[in-house]
């Protein structure tokens, strides 16, 4: 089992950047899928990135502003998130899968993050 922590989030306002980072504790992340989702009010919770021990994938909606990374040694995953538009606005969620591919639904996600807020002013 392992427990998944968040931090990192907070209010910046638009075009500016934030580095939110997930902490791993219980056991080593280094070979798992490592993803992160974010929830805005009312809306379902999407794919923003995931990584893998070799490859990355981000959803369109950010690719090119946002990028995810890991370290190992610290246990951590990271998603470092520029040019950041009102849009953005939500809960960012950590998770962790099995596997050698790097899925974008939800249900292929078998531990959680409690979710920290970032907030984007205009």
């Amino acid at each position: 089992q392992v427990q998944l922590v968040e931090s990192g989030g907070g209010l910046v306002q638009a075009g500016g950047s934030l580095r939110p980072s997930c902490a791993a504790f219980g056991r080593s992340i280094s070979i798992d899928i490592m993803a992160w989702f974010r929830q805005a009010p009312g809306k379902e919770r999407d794919f923003v990135a995931a990584i893998s021990y070799g490859s990355t994938t981000y959803a369109n909606s950010v690719k090119g502003r946002f990028t995810m990374s890991r370290d190992n040694a610290k246990n951590t995953v990271y998603l470092q998130m520029n040019s950041l538009q009102p849009d953005d606005t939500a809960v960012y969620y950590c998770a962790q899968a099995y596997g050698r591919s790097l899925p974008k639904l939800t249900a292929e996600y078998n531990y959680w993050g409690q979710g920290t807020q970032v907030t984007v002013s205009s």
